[in-house]
C-alpha cells in the first residue's frame, strides 16, 4: 500500500508535489483512476468548470477554493495520462505556459511598450498571428456556448482595431436590428412571416446587444445567469407560497400567481 504523502510544507511547490505523488498513486492503484482516459475525463472537466463558475457567481470563497482544487486535479490527471504514452508530462505543460506568457508579454519581458489594456490585447493578437495562427478568430473554440462565443469573437476583433468608435453607434445598431426582427412578424397578430429570416434577425439582435454590453462593461453571460437565478428563486418562492395555501400553480390563475410573484420581487 502506498504511503500517504505527508504535508511537508506550506509552499506552492511542496503542495503541488504532494498532489503529483497522490495522482501517481491513484493512477497505479485505484481501479477507477486506472481506467480513465483523456476522453472519459473531458465531460467531467466541463462539469467541474461550470461548478467553479457557479461558485464565483455565488461569491462563495470556500467553494471557489474547492472547485479550483478539483480542476487542478483534472489538469494533473491529463498530464499523467499523456506521460504514459510519452506525449508530454507536467513539466512540459508548465514550461510551455511559462514560455508562452513570456513571449506574449514583451512589455514586461522585453522592450515593447504597452501603456494600457487595449495595447496589451493588440500586442497579444499580433504575436499569436506571428506564432502561426491563421486567423485572429481561430483561437475561439467551436464548442463554446453561443453567448460566450459571441463575446470572445467581438473581443478578438476589437483586439486588432475592428470595432465601433463609441457606444452610441452600437446602440443605433441594436435599434436597427430590433426593427429588422420586428419586420419579420405580421403586425396584426405577431405571427412569423418567414421563420428562417426571423431566426437570423433574432441572432443579429442578440449579437448587437452583446456588443453593446461589452461597451458598457457588462458580461452578458454573467448577466443572463444572474437573471436565471433570480427567476428560479422567485418562481420557487411562488411554488412555496402556493403549497402553504394548499394550492398547485397549475390550478391557479395568472392573477393569483402574480400576487406571489410580486411578493417574491419585494423580498
Amino acid at each position: 500500500m502506498p504511503l500517504i504523502p505527508p504535508v511537508t510544507g506550506q509552499t506552492p511547490a511542496t503542495s503541488f508535489e504532494r498532489l503529483l505523488h497522490i495522482m501517481n498513486d491513484l493512477r497505479e492503484n485505484c481501479p477507477w483512476d486506472k481506467k480513465q482516459t483523456l476522453e472519459s475525463l473531458r465531460h467531467l472537466t466541463i462539469e467541474e468548470t461550470y461548478e467553479l463558475s457557479d461558485a464565483i457567481l455565488s461569491d462563495d470563497m470556500d467553494e471557489i477554493r474547492k472547485e479550483i482544487g478539483d480542476i487542478m486535479l483534472h489538469l494533473v490527471f491529463y498530464a499523467r495520462i499523456a506521460s504514459e504514452t510519452g506525449a508530454f508530462g507536467i513539466t512540459e505543460v508548465l514550461n510551455g505556459i511559462c514560455d508562452k506568457l513570456i513571449n506574449r508579454h514583451p512589455h514586461i519581458y522585453s522592450d515593447t511598450d504597452a501603456n494600457n489594456e487595449e495595447e496589451v490585447k493588440r500586442n497579444w493578437e499580433k504575436i499569436k498571428l506571428q506564432e502561426g495562427n491563421r486567423s485572429v478568430l481561430g483561437g475561439v473554440p467551436a464548442s463554446l456556448p453561443a453567448l460566450v462565443k459571441a463575446s470572445r469573437i467581438q473581443e478578438k476583433a476589437r483586439g486588432i482595431g475592428f470595432d465601433w468608435e463609441n457606444k452610441a453607434q452600437v446602440w443605433q445598431k441594436v435599434e436597427e436590428e430590433m426593427q429588422e426582427f420586428r419586420d419579420e412578424f405580421n403586425a396584426e397578430d405577431d405571427t412569423i412571416i418567414d421563420h428562417d429570416r426571423a431566426e437570423s434577425e433574432f441572432g443579429d439582435l442578440m449579437f448587437s446587444l452583446i456588443n453593446y454590453a461589452r461597451f458598457i462593461n457588462i458580461n452578458p453571460e454573467d448577466a443572463l445567469e444572474k437573471t436565471n437565478r433570480k427567476f428560479i428563486k422567485r418562481f420557487q418562492y411562488m411554488e412555496q407560497r402556493a403549497h402553504e395555501n394548499g394550492q398547485k400553480l397549475q390550478d391557479m390563475t395568472l392573477a393569483e400567481m402574480d400576487v406571489h410573484w410580486n411578493e417574491a420581487k419585494k423580498l
